[in-house]
């Protein structure tokens, strides 16, 4: 037992004065027996013991009630178990990722856990509580009551190592207590080993009662016939025994198709076809589990033609005009000698095809058309200046030309991955006509290849930047030196290479991915571009290049749905923006991770738990009830005692 006030004590010596009362009191005096009362002598002696029992009853109150005064007024205490940490700093983790929309017993995991803390959380304790979006440091649960009930899903995933990063950047004097409230969905160890482990964090882990979901994960367009586009959209599913759903197809909020499939696969395609127009809409499916998902925006722009030059021999373009058929793009071959360098930034997209030497100012020129978005895509020559080729490559990034090899070699194996591939295959292609090639350079690069030799040496490979690709070929490709030209593969090669990060097919932008979107305008360099919906409106990040803007949208919109680009009034384009699908797999992490970690029921027995622990128990109190009870006996035996 411990003394808040040991001092006081001193004060016990006052006990005496009671003593000193009750000894003058039974102070003994001679007695003398008067005739007329000798019959009274033994009712006296009677009464004389009676009142002795009472004074020393009342003494007895009396000492034990100053004594427990003096005890109450010294404040004993004993310490708390967990006495050391009683001045830690209480630091809330709480995850408003949409997964976190999944229904537990109680509702909404997030819902429910916002209106425990409301009424669990004692007025008298400070804390500061991190989202994954907003942080309100050092407050008390009064100060973010509004903020606590008008709390929004958040598009930014659950990352645990970001988190803590932004506390451990909070500085201060006293240890942490870290207590973290998420479902564990995209939990993993990589995430917790960036954590700083010396501050223990604890975790709240509420469950979903309901796993199945059912989310649409993209919309593209398959196939273009005549006026229609066939558009394709796909649909992942995660649980058992999940019901048919109805999804419905919209365009500028009007109901244009809809239909009923049954989910037999994790992942399904459903094709509808919609006229060869600009489209500004969204599809929509209804189901049991999470809701962000249920809706994906997306925006068709009007068809414009593609500009694209290829420099080179005509003999060795043909191929080309094939390919970039006048339905689609604006192409011209000139030959090196002819060029008219100014057409160049009009382009989307270059071609050098197996120039011998390319001139300084050609690098020049095409080094400011790649900067400024614009594609480039070179096939060398088999007399190319080694020098020449890896002079012109160092302005683009990390890739070299080496030797010259005489061999055949056969192109086996495609990256589907890649970014020229993307999308463009249904299925893994493993079996096909395999093309070759008799001559071939040897290129060293850190970028992934598109396609790959026999010997996995580089065919083709691409060096990209934010807003611009540059392709390049490790052979000529000429009927010469190779039958790639007769290979399937050629047109949607050539295709995606020269259409990389132009807007003629879905706009769907990712809220939180910063990739950057280009948009066609010709704005003078005073002018700002605005992003604008039916309840919000920003403006991005933009760069002017040339006939082009760079945007850079980073956490921005914070809502998914379409929106329009503006330059002051005048409508330029539209857009749309989703969700990321990160969180609509509710399979929960795996709890082995968590197993060195503290785990906490819920929210009401971590502050019964902290309160239990941490707080002195206040034996002073006991004193005080002690010294009224004594106080009260006194009372009785005044009364009540003869």
């Amino acid at each position: 037992m411990h003394f808040k006030h040991p001092e006081i004590l001193y004060f016990l010596i006052l006990l005496i004065v009671p003593l000193l009362v009750h000894l003058f009191q039974l102070r003994h005096f001679k007695k003398e027996y008067f005739t007329n009362v000798r019959f009274l002598k033994a009712l006296s002696i009677q009464t004389r013991k009676s009142s002795k029992i009472k004074k020393w009853l009342l003494l007895a109150c009396r000492l034990l009630l100053l004594t427990c005064l003096i005890f109450a007024f010294s404040q004993p205490f004993s310490e708390s178990q967990d006495s050391k940490n009683a001045t830690n700093e209480l630091y809330i983790i709480l995850d408003n990722s949409f997964s976190m929309q999944a229904k537990g017993k109680k509702g909404e995991l997030l819902k429910r856990t916002v209106q425990e803390l409301l009424e669990e959380t004692p007025e008298n304790v400070n804390f500061s509580l991190i989202t994954n979006s907003e942080n309100y440091w050092n407050t008390d649960i009064k100060s973010v009551r509004d903020a606590l009930q008008n709390l929004k899903y958040s598009a930014t995933p659950f990352q645990l190592d970001n988190i803590m990063a932004k506390i451990k950047a909070h500085k201060s004097a006293f240890k942490k207590d870290i207590i973290i409230i998420t479902d564990a969905i995209g939990l993993d160890e990589q995430q917790l080993k960036k954590s700083d482990a010396t501050d223990s964090p604890s975790f709240i882990i509420p469950k979903a009662e309901q796993k199945n979901n059912v989310s649409i994960d993209s919309v593209f367009i398959h196939k273009t016939v005549e006026n229609f586009y066939e558009i394709s959209v796909q649909i992942s599913s995660y649980g058992k025994n999940l019901n048919p759903i109805p999804i419905s197809l919209y365009n500028e909020n009007k109901l244009i198709a809809k239909t009923i499939t049954t989910l037999d696969t994790k992942k399904k395609n459903l094709s509808f076809t919609i006229p060869k127009q600009s489209f500004h809409g969204y599809f929509s499916i209804v189901d049991d589990g999470l809701s962000y998902d249920n809706t994906f925006f997306f925006s068709i722009s009007k068809t414009k033609k593609t500009n694209i030059i290829s420099i080179g021999e005509l003999s060795k373009s043909n191929f080309l005009s094939r390919i970039y058929t006048s339905e689609e793009f604006n192409y011209n071959n000139y030959i090196l000698n002819s060029l008219d360098y100014n057409k160049l930034e009009e382009q989307d997209a270059i071609i050098l095809n197996e120039l011998d030497e390319i001139p300084q100012a050609l690098i020049t020129t095409l080094n400011s058309f790649v900067e400024k978005g614009g594609n480039l895509i070179v096939i060398p020559s088999a007399i190319s200046s080694i020098t020449n080729l890896n002079s012109f490559f160092s302005n683009f990034g990390n890739l070299t030309f080496n030797s010259l090899e005489n061999r055949e070699k056969l192109i086996t194996k495609i990256n589907f991955n890649h970014p020229i591939f993307n999308s463009v295959f249904e299925n893994k292609v493993t079996n096909f006509q395999y093309p070759k090639t008799k001559k071939s350079f040897i290129i060293s690069s850190s970028n992934p290849a598109a396609l790959f030799y026999e010997d996995q040496s580089v065919f083709l490979t691409s060096i990209a930047n934010s807003v611009s690709a540059v392709a390049v070929f490790a052979a000529p490709i000429n009927s010469k030196n190779s039958n790639f030209q007769q290979s399937p593969l050629i047109v949607p090669t050539f295709y995606k290479m020269a259409m990389n990060n132009q807007n003629n097919d879905v706009s769907a932008l990712i809220i939180g991915n910063n990739n950057p979107h280009l948009t066609e305008a010709s704005l003078n360099k005073d002018a700002i571009l605005t992003v604008k919906g039916l309840e919000e409106q920003f403006i991005p990040i933009q760069q002017i290049l040339n006939n082009k803007v760079k945007m850079t949208f980073n956490n921005y919109p914070e809502q998914a749905g379409n929106f329009s680009i503006y330059n002051k009034k005048e409508w330029i384009e539209n857009i749309s923006f989703n969700y990321n699908r990160t969180e609509s797999d509710l399979a929960p992490a795996n709890e082995t991770i968590l197993s060195d970690y503290k785990t906490i029921q819920s929210i009401p027995s971590l502050f019964d738990t902290l309160q239990t622990d941490r707080t002195d128990n206040q034996i002073w109190k006991w004193f005080v009830i002690f010294a009224l009870l004594f106080l009260i006996i006194e009372m009785a035996i005044i009364r009540f005692v003869k």
